[in-house]
């Protein structure tokens, strides 16, 4: 087995489902990341998530199902500290290709910030070393467009979390402040366990209506859980689906939440979804994926049916 870096050993330590394939010497665990995020490029699909105290880790897949840290990228990570802003707390990041470079949206020490690479794996660098807004706290920020308009979502800490939306100048990295808008708080009854929080919010378009898959509650709450919300116009009003939650504690798993969607190699949507350890532990959150679709009347419907990846190690 070949030397493992600081991270993935614990990773090995701490899972609760190690397994061996009789046929090989590979072992095999939960995929450890939080807030994980999931994109297909060029045949390949690559996982972001928070889960290094060091920076953004990434692994890739073939097939969903089985996952590896890539050779030659150190320490597994992405992004590195020293190469961006901020000492802690990187969170929650997205990896977007747009005109050949690779855009990370990503949260560290309760900042939303923006990093660029020329390769999926990184190293995702910064050329000026600040967040997207220094003087407002904010995590989860998520890229989105209306037709060639780009916008980034993210989190604000009023009235708890709360979920924002502004305009981006076209470097993709500023944002028109003069244009940011709130878009939906803690307001429906299963939102107010504990505490006031509406979070990881992810955009998409289906037919004429943008749809937000969001999550609420505390993560580490066994009742964090994922609802969704609807609007005309990508600055809303947005209106929250009054069944929500529509992904809450599906099978065995408890603090399920934190997703993003994204289309697999057979043109299938998905939802990529971290969860607790297990009914007694909290961290390392693992990674799931499920399959999403809408009703002929445009109710998004998420299967509790879910995968649950695999790291391997060599």
């Amino acid at each position: 087995m070949r030397v493992l870096n600081v991270f993935l050993f614990l990773i090995l330590v701490l899972s609760c489902s190690n397994s061996k394939d009789p046929n090989s010497e590979a072992t095999f665990v939960k995929v450890p990341l939080g807030d994980p995020f999931i994109m297909l490029w060029e045949d390949t699909y690559y996982a972001y998530g928070t889960l290094s105290e060091s920076g953004i880790a990434v692994f890739v897949s073939d097939d969903l199902q089985k996952w590896r840290v890539p050779a030659n990228v150190p320490q597994g990570l992405a992004l590195h500290k020293a190469d961006v802003w901020g000492d802690k707390w990187f969170w929650a990041p997205e990896v977007y290709e747009v005109d050949g470079l690779f855009y990370m949206y990503f949260s560290a020490e309760e900042h939303i910030c923006v990093a660029v690479s020329d390769n999926p794996l990184g190293p995702f660098t910064q050329e000026d070393k600040a967040p997207m807004l220094e003087h407002i706290k904010g995590i989860d920020n998520s890229l989105v467009w209306d037709g060639d308009k780009p916008y980034l979502l993210f989190n604000r800490f009023n009235d708890g979390n709360v979920i924002w939306i502004a305009e981006l100048e076209m470097d993709l990295k500023t944002i028109k402040e003069e244009t940011m808008v709130q878009c939906i708080n803690v307001s429906q009854p299963w939102e107010e366990v504990w505490p006031r929080v509406n979070e990881g919010g992810f955009i998409i378009k289906h037919g004429d209506k943008f749809y937000m898959t969001y999550s609420a509650n505390s993560y580490e709450s066994q009742d964090y859980g994922v609802g969704y919300a609807t609007a005309d116009h990508i600055t809303g009003p947005w209106t929250k689906y009054a069944q929500n939650p529509v992904l809450q504690n599906p099978g065995n798993l408890v603090g399920v939440g934190h997703s993003a969607l994204f289309t697999d190699k057979e043109g299938n949507l998905r939802k990529v979804f971290h969860a607790h350890n297990s009914n007694e532990l909290i961290h390392p959150r693992h990674m799931y994926v499920t399959t999403v679709t809408f009703s002929e009347d445009g109710i998004m419907q998420i299967d509790p049916n879910f995968i649950t990846p695999q790291l391997v190690v060599d």
